[in-house]
């Protein structure tokens, strides 16, 4: 699978709760006393002997010399205390690293003599990441906000055309996305009163025996675009496509990036997700039978992870004429919107119900937050 705008998800999601000394202590005031002391936070790009190239959070390159003598502790993911951190050598550390270096910055004013290192090593990190993926695909729930009842700590969420009332409780947390990212680090903290109906929201958290009542934990939330249509035209040297949506009856240009998730539907498949839109059922179905279609018709709470399962597609796959269904950024003046999930091959979901909810949302396609309700 290609770079995702669920790997910055993923991982951003994983960091936010692995870094928490980490940041907490790069963002610490320094000491009044220890002039010319820094701290600062990233990954390891590179090691030579003692010096390493840090990639910091900031975006820039720093070059770190480590002083022999220099205090270097191992801190596992979800630990918040430096008393439990394990001493390590500096043949532990490896490329790929999140560090948090302090030291004293040099002359040139672009090294940094370390003398404390602390560590969260890349296999600890994806570890993590994979706990927490398969925590979020277990317990988590993805749908379109239609009512928000702040006196009452309540959201009503639409999930495949069903009413579900997210409840909060003074523990759950909240993030909002950027208008142009959903990168877990560009997200804020938030609360219930950020939140809007036709936000795209997920939560973890934990659901009554009909679905009908969900319990959050965490919640994320954006204000994302569903554009439904036919592609009019590709430009694959610009990366972008334009799209003729049915809901505002004009084109609509999505650029296409790195991070974009593109899939195409089976025909079977489609042709089982349209008949499940109209409130068929499986032996309702006429002409051969197929695997796919009768997965997609049966289990609508599982949809998410069937698309999961299709092979990538590029840009070059889409054609003129082809039916897609998008989930992407607001977008901007003069910045188009960016596709965060495109799912092509649809024609026979919009001749079906061509004014339906989308069933995708920012993240039906990618990591964490991810899986199905």
């Amino acid at each position: 699978m290609k770079k995702s705008v669920v790997r910055g998800l993923a991982l951003a999601l994983l960091l936010a709760v692995a870094s928490t000394v980490l940041s907490a202590q790069a963002t610490a005031p320094a000491n009044p006393a220890a002039a010319g002391v820094v701290k600062q936070l990233g990954s390891i790009r590179k090691i030579t002997g003692a010096d390493l190239s840090l990639a910091t959070d900031q975006g820039t390159e720093l070059a770190v010399k480590v002083q022999p003598g220099a205090r270097i502790l191992h801190l596992a993911p979800g630990q918040t205390d430096l008393k439990v951190a394990a001493p390590i050598q500096l043949s532990d550390l490896q490329a790929g690293d999140r560090i948090l270096v302090r030291g004293k910055l040099d002359a040139d004013g672009a090294t940094v003599d370390a003398s404390a290192v602390i560590v969260m090593k890349q296999q600890d990190i994806a570890q993590r990441k994979q706990q927490e993926l398969i925590d979020w695909q277990r317990r988590g729930i993805g749908g379109l906000v239609k009512q928000v009842d702040i006196q009452g700590g309540n959201i009503t969420l639409s999930v495949s055309n069903k009413a579900v009332i997210v409840s909060t409780t003074p523990k759950t947390t909240f993030k909002r996305y950027a208008p142009d990212s959903v990168k877990w680090e560009d997200a804020t903290a938030a609360r219930l009163s950020d939140i809007h109906p036709g936000d795209q929201l997920r939560a973890k958290g934990s659901k009554n025996e009909d679905g009908t009542q969900f319990t959050a934990e965490e919640i994320v939330a954006g204000t994302f675009r569903n554009i439904s249509g036919l592609v009019t035209s590709v430009d694959s040297a610009q990366g972008s496509l334009t799209v003729q949506d049915l809901a505002t009856k004009k084109p609509v240009t999505v650029k296409i990036t790195a991070d974009s998730q593109m899939k195409l539907l089976p025909a079977q498949m489609a042709k089982g997700l349209a008949m499940r839109m109209r409130g068929a059922t499986p032996a309702a179905a006429s002409g051969p039978r197929d695997a796919d279609a009768d997965a997609a018709r049966r289990h609508g709470g599982d949809l998410n992870q069937l698309l999961a399962r299709l092979p990538a597609a590029s840009l070059g796959d889409l054609q003129k004429g082809e039916a897609v269904m998008i989930v992407s950024t607001e977008g901007s003046p003069g910045r188009p919107p960016i596709a965060i999930t495109l799912l092509g091959g649809v024609e026979p979901i919009l001749t079906a119900a061509p004014s339906a909810e989308s069933f995708l949302t920012p993240w039906s396609l990618a990591s964490a937050p991810a899986g199905d309700q």
